[in-house]
């Protein structure tokens, strides 16, 4: 039985059906619908009862930002992946701060899609493999303090907090995994962030990155 439920997202519709194709013949996963803006994924994305989002940026009526926000605060247990052409290091850190759990470029071979699309429904975040080395590459270029690269500061309960947030859990769901309230994950967050002079959840990501927290296993 295919269990992974997927719903489309772009205003191209020759491109959603190539990728439903694909999609549905995968073992594991099926689309469970289409839409062609954001608002009428809004409407549908709900009683589709999907687990993952695959989504466009640029759309009419209503952009995949601002889509992916509305979404997750509707459909918290519905993690979005976006799927666009172009992305930089900027668009990266708002794609993000949305809400959404992983990028994936258009021109990536399908198998990178697919492996996103499994990543993120696990509860992780998925990063364009290219974007990713950028990343990496604009965090290590960076004057960071040497406390910051080291972060023996930090304690284990930051340090598990951070890496939830990096992977793309949010605070509620952190805290039913780890047992605390939401405002004791913030607290922890806080106070890791203050420590590793952290500004954004982009550059908690980034940090995972080069800690490699976001390694599979």
């Amino acid at each position: 039985m295919k269990s992974l439920r997927v719903f489309l997202v772009d205003d191209h519709a020759v491109l959603r059906e190539g990728l439903a194709v694909l999609i549905n013949n995968q073992p594991d996963m099926q689309v469970v619908g289409q839409a062609g803006d954001g608002q009428a994924a809004l409407r549908q994305v709900g009683q589709a009862e999907a687990h993952v989002v695959v989504m466009d940026i640029s759309m009419p009526r209503m952009n995949g930002l601002e889509t992916t926000e509305r979404l997750r605060q509707a459909f918290p247990h519905a993690r979005v992946l976006i799927l666009s052409r172009h992305c930089d290091v900027g668009n990266l850190r708002m794609i993000l701060q949305a809400g959404a759990a992983g990028y994936v470029s258009k021109q990536s071979h399908s198998n990178d899609l697919l492996a996103a699309i499994r990543a993120v429904a696990a509860g992780g975040t998925y990063i364009d493999q290219e974007l990713a080395g950028r990343l990496v590459n604009n965090y290590l270029g960076r004057q960071l303090p040497k406390d910051n690269l080291s972060h023996h500061d930090i304690t284990d309960r930051e340090e598990g907090v951070l890496k939830q947030i990096a992977w793309g859990f949010s605070n509620k769901e952190i805290a039913d995994q780890l047992g605390i309230s939401v405002k004791t994950v913030e607290y922890h967050k806080a106070r890791a962030m203050e420590k590793l002079t952290l500004k954004s959840r982009a550059e908690i990501v980034n940090y995972a990155l080069h800690r490699g927290w976001l390694k599979e296993d």
